[in-house]
């Protein structure tokens, strides 16, 4: 009897917009990605702010560390708990949670609405804007 291997379509195609979808492409990953950039650490923070039931949570956290945009550091032995931190990979989506804030900032409310919210710039201490360069000083963010 021949064993079948589940085969992903991301890995039949060369374009990158499907397999970067196949990482990130659904609503709790891209949440949990969000909380993890505003320095939620902990998985009890992540799934407050996100609204999603601990199960999404954890199976977003897990996909997350295996496909190594995330890694788990115990914070404590008893129990033993996790923070999740952003890999260098993970880092580097940064400039795409960026565009979904503007585009929606821009495209999904209502302009009587403002900002959700006040993003400031660490490097010039003034507001940022909606990116990718401070609408204060003009250097990248």
């Amino acid at each position: 009897m021949m064993k079948t291997m589940k085969v992903n379509a991301a890995d039949q195609t060369l374009c990158p917009v499907a397999r970067a979808e196949s990482i990130v492409g659904d609503r709790w990953t891209v949440l949990t990605l969000r909380e993890l950039f505003i320095g939620m650490h902990r998985f009890e923070q992540i799934q407050a702010q996100t609204g999603a039931t601990p199960q999404m949570i954890a199976a977003r956290l897990k996909k997350l560390e295996a496909d190594g945009l995330v890694k788990r550091h115990a914070y404590s032995k008893r129990p033993l708990r996790h923070e999740y931190h952003l890999t260098e990979k993970g880092e580097a989506f940064y400039p795409v949670i960026m565009a979904l804030r503007a585009w929606g900032e821009t495209w999904c409310k209502s302009p009587k609405e403002g900002r959700a919210a006040t993003y400031t710039h660490l490097a010039c201490g003034k507001p940022a804007g909606l990116g990718p360069v401070c609408e204060s000083c003009g250097e990248p963010l």
